[in-house]
């Protein structure tokens, strides 16, 4: 178990909408130990606050323009691997949480718990400890038990971030800007996702993003 600073938890919070920024920034502080040094609002710029403030614990929503938490959680991570990813969502789909815990996230929290358990999983995520509210821990066991389980969990989480930008529209050029790749790294990724999932159009490949709950992001 690692040690918290007697100083307290610093927190990146990141998060497409201001409001809920400043709601949880209210939430966090007044706690006494947990100090909000950065917010941000997008993949690129989460990334970039991290290696400005090195804050205890990212607090890292999923759905954001352009890339997605799961990008963001990827670069941070390949940054400093001891970095500490709580993802706080209002998704709650179990190749969402799996993917998510693949790139690099230590927890998966909803928006639907209680600030009081927010709260509580920074605390055991800046202790460097596994941390999931009820809910999340419920669909997991649930993925857990079934016998065929879903046909995304071949892809990778750099896969999952492709199909989702794909199935929401993005095209080959925009998803390649979005994740600092070549045009032709996206469109291999993209035929590799199809032999994966045994998709044979890309309306196939659309509908299954859209039954996992990817379309949702």
């Amino acid at each position: 178990m690692t040690e918290v600073a007697a100083t307290g938890i610093s927190v990146l919070l990141v998060d497409d909408h201001p409001i809920v920024r400043q709601g949880y920034r209210r939430v966090l502080e007044s706690q006494g130990d947990l100090h909000v040094v950065a917010e941000a609002d997008n993949a690129a710029d989460a990334y970039g606050a991290f290696k400005v403030h090195d804050p205890d614990v990212v607090v890292m929503d999923i759905s954001m323009p352009g890339a997605s938490g799961l990008e963001a959680i990827r670069n941070i991570r390949a940054r400093s691997p001891r970095a500490r990813i709580l993802v706080f969502t209002m998704h709650n789909e179990a190749v969402l949480v799996k993917a998510a815990f693949s790139a690099g996230a230590s927890g998966f929290v909803t928006k639907s718990s209680e600030p009081s358990a927010v709260v509580t999983a920074i605390r055991s995520v800046a202790r460097g400890e596994r941390a999931m509210s009820d809910d999340i821990a419920h669909v997991l066991a649930e993925d857990s038990l079934s016998p065929t389980g879903s046909v995304l969990d071949q892809l990778g989480e750099r896969e999952i971030e492709i199909l989702r930008q794909f199935a929401g529209g993005a095209t080959t050029e925009q998803i390649a800007s979005h994740l600092n790749l070549s045009v032709k790294t996206v469109q291999n990724y993209h035929y590799l996702i199809k032999t994966k999932t045994g998709a044979r159009t890309d309306a196939q490949l659309v509908r299954l993003a859209a039954t996992c709950g990817l379309t949702k992001i």
